[in-house]
């Protein structure tokens, strides 16, 4: 398995595993299918569906998934054991979800997930990998169940990100307790470490997105992308 997906590295420790370059494009396969079948899906449940995927559809989610990794790249700030504060880039996903629903929203957000894996592809196990990367991620989409409600986004946006806490949570709990506090809880600890970063980027984007011109945009935007 090293052969084809990992091959052993000592950047995080002795414990850590890289992809191969075999494993990088093999994710990204993987990426491009999920996006596929969930645009299919969503097809097929509307009520005008014709099993096609729209230039459309395929357009908005793929600006949407760009933007959402160029802006996970601007960090205004960073802890020192991973996660930070990005430039809004979970509400991209979430807008995927709001404008498609929970099931494209969920696939898509297990993509980019996959795909934030491909660009730093260090881990330490598989399931240590799928817990902070294609669940925590897949969560966002979450949001889409309320896409036709009123605030949905809003709402959306709070349930997705409460979904990935959840997800950060465990991962602390289960492979980083080691990395507590001294005299911290394990679970009390992830959940103020995760918490912190989380609930910040939160709160700025809710605030932004809660300013009456972007809101506005936001809901041109969706009437756009059907």
């Amino acid at each position: 398995m090293n052969n084809f997906f990992a091959k052993p590295i000592d950047a995080w420790g002795d414990d850590a595993v890289k992809l191969t370059t075999t494993g990088v494009f093999t994710i990204i396969a993987v990426i491009a299918v999920l996006i596929v079948i969930a645009l299919l899906v969503h097809r097929k449940q509307s009520k005008e569906a014709t099993a096609k995927i729209t230039t459309k559809q395929l357009v908005f989610s793929a600006a949407a998934i760009a933007l959402a990794v160029i802006t996970s790249m601007i960090k205004l700030f960073e802890l020192p054991w991973g996660g930070s504060v990005t430039l809004l880039s979970m509400l991209f996903i979430v807008l995927i979800a709001n404008w498609y629903g929970p099931y494209v929203g969920i696939m898509t957000g297990t993509a980019y997930g996959l795909l934030q894996f491909v660009m730093e592809p260090i881990f330490y196990t598989i399931p240590q990998m799928l817990i902070d990367y294609p669940l925590a991620f897949g969560a966002l989409g979450l949001a889409g169940i309320f896409w036709k409600k009123k605030n949905g986004l809003i709402i959306g946006y709070l349930v997705g990100v409460l979904g990935r806490y959840v997800f950060a949570i465990l991962s602390g709990v289960i492979f980083f307790a080691e990395y507590a506090w001294d005299g911290w809880n394990p679970t009390l600890y992830s959940m103020a470490y995760n918490g912190s970063y989380l609930a910040l980027e939160a709160a700025i984007t809710l605030v932004i997105i809660a300013l009456p011109p972007v809101a506005k945009a936001l809901k041109q935007i969706k009437q756009m992308t059907v």
